[in-house]
């Protein structure tokens, strides 16, 4: 029998609705834009805020991390028994620029209720998901009559994930003792649909490279020597267009040597969500036709295959007017998203190679590493901690959870790594909450059952990771 009753967890969250909405407003105020350097003192003012909240809300342990750049909240509610197992909640408390602001409806740092939707910048990533995780852990208290949770939980809520998260490695490894766990919940992504839950189950990585083909040491004539020398730009398009096969594979070799292919039931799973693909092309910049790896449908290929994408190719005269010419130099951008087993240090050497191997004589190429690149993170289906989450979001949702996976990258490679501890992803957020756009926005009912779902999740995990 479950300690935790779900009428008593209802109860609890509706009773402290208006006042979990008016928190969270006032923590939506603080402007705490990471990427901005005349917004670090919000960002601060935000963990600050956000440090007394959670002393107030009963956490015995509460302290702001410092970094080289914006801090970090640390709280830790030790569980009952001291036997029991620990998990860490991730989030973070800094918000994306709000520009272009001309197309806000209203003032973005000072949110409002429009029926059932509260709109304002972090309303969804990720101020609102964090939060829910406060009322879910009360109420889960106040309906089991304990003082302490089943679990240990160790919230952490980052302040640089909106400019990169460049100094989380360095934290993780330097509190790895304290944030030591038996698994990391992440609230930090989204659902299908509001009456389609469904939980994240991995993200890809991202690694991005310049490259540069230089020819002749000047532009020339292309009557006197078009012809006789190498042709940097055409060079380059014989060079990108040799990146796919005619499947739509990659050809660097050894490129999906690492993946972690999809399971029957994934791919099961995934082709039940309702997917209209006419309507995705329409929000995909009204695509034409879908197109990608042959043997995999859209939803595969954006969530669990690899891809390399030409972002750039520019080179020789583009200004009005022509310009007969051998250009001396040509140059593209490009960036791979990577799939869980994919390691980016490996997909740099091997891309360098593959292009020195298919450089024709005459031409000198250079290939210039944009950062270290973001790894990806995955969390099997059939994992114990997974399995638990989702019995957690079924007794919220009353209804049958499916899986997904996304596109985006963030600081979750780094977490299951350095804490070596598996990843559990529960959010609520939508699709159309147009994070990182004007007008962002969260559902409230939805936070209220991510606040449901989190009071069940403590003592289905104490169960489960034992």
């Amino acid at each position: 029998m479950n300690d935790v009753q779900p009428n008593d967890v209802v109860a609890h969250i509706q009773a402290g609705r208006d006042r979990f909405i008016a928190d969270l407003k006032e923590w939506l105020r603080i402007p705490s834009i990471s990427g901005n350097p005349a917004h670090a003192g919000d960002v601060r003012k935000s963990a600050e805020w956000l440090a007394e909240y959670l002393r107030g809300q009963g956490f015995p342990s509460v302290e702001i991390w410092e970094t080289p750049g914006l801090p970090a909240v640390y709280a830790e509610w030790p569980a009952e028994d001291p036997g029991a197992p620990a998990v860490v909640v991730y989030g973070h408390h800094d918000v994306q620029p709000v520009e272009p602001l001309a197309e806000w409806d209203t003032d973005p740092f000072q949110p409002v209720e429009d029926g059932d939707r509260l709109i304002g910048r972090g309303a969804s990533d990720d101020k609102g998901q964090i939060f829910f995780h406060t009322l879910g852990i009360r109420a889960s208290l106040a309906a089991s009559g304990r003082q302490a949770p089943p679990v240990t939980i160790k919230l952490l809520v980052e302040g640089e994930e909106e400019s990169g998260s460049v100094h989380f490695a360095d934290l993780l490894r330097t509190h790895r003792d304290r944030l030591a766990c038996d698994a990391v919940v992440i609230s930090d992504t989204t659902m299908w649909a509001a009456d389609v839950p469904s939980m994240c189950t991995g993200m890809r990585g991202l690694t991005e490279a310049e490259v540069t083909l230089r020819g002749p040491a000047s532009d020339l004539h292309s009557g006197s020597f078009g012809g006789a020398v190498p042709n940097p730009l055409r060079a380059m398009a014989a060079l990108l267009a040799a990146l796919h096969d005619e499947d739509g594979r990659v050809t660097l070799p050894g490129f999906y040597d690492d993946v972690v292919p999809l399971t029957d039931e994934e791919r099961e799973l995934f082709a039940r969500l309702p997917f209209d693909e006419d309507e995705w092309l329409r929000g995909a910049g009204e695509s034409r036709a879908a197109h990608g790896e042959k043997g995999y449908t859209t939803l595969e290929r954006i969530w669990a295959r690899p891809t390399a994408e030409i972002n750039g190719m520019w080179g020789g005269h583009t200004g009005p007017g022509g310009k007969t010419i051998v250009p001396r130099d040509a140059h593209a951008k490009l960036s791979f998203r990577l799939v869980a087993g994919q390691d980016p240090g490996k997909v740099h050497e091997a891309f360098k190679a593959w292009v020195s191997q298919n450089t024709p004589p005459g031409v000198e190429a250079e290939v210039r590493v944009q950062g270290g690149g973001v790894r990806p993170c995955f969390s099997p289906i059939d994992s114990a901690g997974v399995k638990a989450a989702r019995r957690a979001m079924e007794r919220a949702f009353g209804t049958e959870v499916l899986f997904t996976r996304e596109g985006g990258s963030g600081p979750e490679a780094d977490l299951a790594d350095i804490l070596d501890a598996p990843l559990i992803f529960v959010a609520v957020g939508l699709n159309g909450d147009r994070i990182h756009a004007p007008n962002e926005k969260v559902e409230i009912p939805l936070l209220l059952k991510g606040a449901e779902a989190a009071a069940y999740l403590w003592e289905e995990l104490a169960s489960a990771l034992r």
